[in-house]
């Protein structure tokens, strides 16, 4: 039989679904799973670098909710490969094959967070339908991937001063994966190098750029 993850409710397992199913669109299509003392993990990349010279932030999205509590995983897998178990409908069957995206190596803090900010969930939800806009508006006729990476990356890197100066890829992570659902203020908080916006529905982390590589040649001598 293949492994599962068993949840409390019906509910709590169609609820996981729905968000891989949001994820199956977004970044490289994986979710990774982290399940400890009864809390389960799930978290999605909408964005995230590829390769050293890529400037793209790392913008997370991250869902919490109970699962069986004897339970312990950490393993990334294609969102689109978590089924419904077909003998219990609080039960999700995982795929036998996991992969290491780079993006499920950067970890962000568990504690210290300090608020500094919010941001109304409207502003959230503007901001992103702005962004869709603005990168449908950039692409050209037919363009490739590398092309559609870049004017992604460009558009949703850019920090926006209507989300505290935080990248307009922050918006859209909470946009497309369904954590904006009506009025509400999100909190924002800092942790070190990364930030963390809070919405009923689930989180939003992001880190970066963080720019890498070759350095400036700097004169030296007289």
């Amino acid at each position: 039989m293949s492994a599962r993850l068993l949840f409390p409710d019906p509910q709590a397992a169609a609820d996981l679904l729905t968000f891989a199913s949001r994820a199956v669109r977004l970044g490289d299509g994986s979710v990774r799973l982290r399940a400890d003392g009864g809390v389960l993990v799930t978290t999605a990349a909408p964005l995230a670098p590829r390769g050293l010279l890529d400037a793209t932030p790392t913008v997370l999205g991250l869902r919490v909710s109970a699962v069986d509590p004897e339970l312990q995983c950490d393993l990334v897998v294609e969102a689109s490969a978590l089924s419904p178990a077909p003998d219990d409908s609080a039960a999700i069957v995982l795929p036998e094959i996991a992969s290491a995206p780079a993006w499920a190596g950067v970890s962000p803090p568990r504690g210290r967070w300090t608020e500094v900010a919010a941001i109304d969930s409207s502003v959230l939800a503007a901001r992103a339908q702005y962004g869709i806009a603005a990168v449908a508006d950039a692409l050209p006729a037919d363009p490739g991937e590398d092309v559609i990476r870049t004017v992604r990356a460009q558009v949703w890197g850019q920090p926006d001063d209507a989300l505290n100066g935080l990248p307009l890829g922050t918006a859209f992570t909470a946009y497309a994966l369904g954590f904006i659902a009506g009025a509400e203020h999100a909190a924002v908080r800092t942790s070190g190098v990364w930030t963390r916006v809070t919405l009923a529905r689930g989180h939003v982390l992001v880190r970066g750029p963080v720019r890498s590589g070759l350095t400036p040649v700097r004169a030296t001598g007289a």
